[in-house]
């Protein structure tokens, strides 16, 4: 087995190029236009309607500058809209329109077998196992 097989960034980077071509094919064989990143971003909206740009790129761990273009994309689509902040006119905040959630709905099916098929050379005990492997990296304080 080569070197770099058994480094964890090297696999983690697989994963992820992985993880992005099912989504890819998956969606648009579904025939939506949608990132990843993009669900992520109108799902922690729908879940926290009114939240604000900063505090949405802390939620889906992106960098400012990258959540404001996914926003202006998004509402562009007319799938969200961005509010200036009553308390604070420097801050923007963000609800789903009512075809974002359409959106959403529509789409969560797919997302879930999308899950599946990521990890489907796993049993379910492995799953788990591997969710909370990722979570405790990812978010030491869950």
């Amino acid at each position: 087995m080569p070197f770099i097989h058994k480094l964890p960034g090297h696999l983690i980077r697989r994963l992820h190029q992985h993880s992005v071509a099912i989504f890819t094919q998956k969606m648009q064989s579904a025939g939506f236009d949608l990132t990843q990143l993009q669900f992520a971003v109108l799902s922690a909206i729908q879940e926290n309607p009114g939240i604000d740009q900063a505090t949405l790129a802390t939620f889906v761990a992106m960098d400012k500058v990258t959540i404001g273009d996914v926003v202006s994309r998004l509402e562009a689509r007319q799938l969200l809209w961005r509010l200036i902040k009553e308390s604070d006119r420097r801050a923007r905040t963000l609800t789903l329109t009512g075809d974002g959630n359409k959106l959403l709905d529509e789409i969560r099916p797919v997302v879930l077998e999308i899950q599946d098929e990521i990890l489907r050379t796993l049993s379910a005990e492995e799953r788990d196992c591997f969710i909370h492997l990722i979570t405790t990296i990812c978010d030491p304080d869950l």
